[in-house]
């Protein structure tokens, strides 16, 4: 072997020598940020579907309002018996405005129910299937012992415990939540008012009468107000993330399957409102 050959193979071994180190900690740094990038999308992943759960836990009412900060007990001068009542803070702040307004036209407007939650729906969901509250003057436990035919009476008014938008702090029933109170000539006065006005102040009917542009859901509600700003939201949220097999934990509910809650009541509200 000659000397030149020898010298390019100890230059060769030297530059390998230098390198090696080199490449080693280059691959090392590859793949610790490799690692690194993979734990952030793990958290990452990690955070959203913990935010996910939360707000499944919101939308399906499955919380108390008094411990959250985002709500505010209604004071009773506005409510129309002495329940405690609570509502978000700025659908609160819209009612009064709207109730102000109201008032300089001699109309009078009171809150009759606000939020409930899961267990209060399940509270009149039950009653309701068992037959302690009639429906139609009638207990449904006697007058209609088919349970699917029962669920859907039940369904003309009232909402699945899971699936109501009183769930949300955002939808209020203004005065009385019975149809013949806007039949006398104060509820229609006012309802008149309410049409004319309340989008001034950000709420609409999500009930409006059945036909025409909405097919399904409830039957009409003119005592039934959602506050936009942010029932959108909550509505679109309660598309994208709840499914039919997280609605349960009541009398009946064996018969959400196949009915399409979601589709037919959920979404079932006036366009206006969506």
């Amino acid at each position: 072997m000659n000397k030149i050959n020898l010298k390019l193979i100890l230059a060769l071994i030297l530059l390998i020598f230098i390198s090696l180190p080199i490449f080693i900690s280059s691959l090392l740094d590859f793949k610790q940020k490799k690692t690194q990038e993979e734990n952030y999308q793990k958290l990452l992943k990690e955070e959203q579907t913990q935010k996910e759960a939360e707000e499944k836990i919101y939308l399906m009412g499955k919380f108390d309002p008094n411990k959250r900060e985002d709500f505010v007990l209604i004071p009773v001068k506005h409510i129309t018996n002495g329940s405690k009542m609570y509502l978000r803070k700025e659908v609160l702040d819209a009612f009064l405005k709207m109730q102000e307004a109201a008032n300089k036209d001699e109309v009078d407007l009171k809150i009759a129910s606000a939020t409930r939650n899961f267990i209060y729906q399940k509270n009149i969901w039950n009653n309701k299937w068992t037959g302690i509250m009639l429906v139609d003057g009638k207990n449904l436990e006697k007058s209609i012992p088919d349970e699917l035919k029962r669920f859907k009476k039940i369904l003309e008014y009232s909402a699945v415990p899971g699936t109501s938008r009183h769930h949300f702090g955002t939808d209020i029933d203004i005065n009385d939540a019975n149809p013949e109170y806007f039949e006398t000539e104060k509820g229609e006065k006012v309802y008149e008012w309410l049409i004319k006005n309340v989008s001034l102040f950000g709420f609409c009917q999500p009930y409006n009468p059945k036909g025409g542009n909405r097919l399904t859901g409830y039957k009409e509600e003119k005592w039934h107000w959602s506050y936009l700003p942010l029932a959108k939201t909550f509505t679109q949220q309660y598309k994208d993330l709840i499914k039919d097999e997280d609605i349960n934990g009541f009398l009946g509910d064996e018969n959400v399957i196949g009915e399409d809650l979601i589709n037919n009541y959920v979404l079932g509200i006036n366009p206006d409102c969506l």
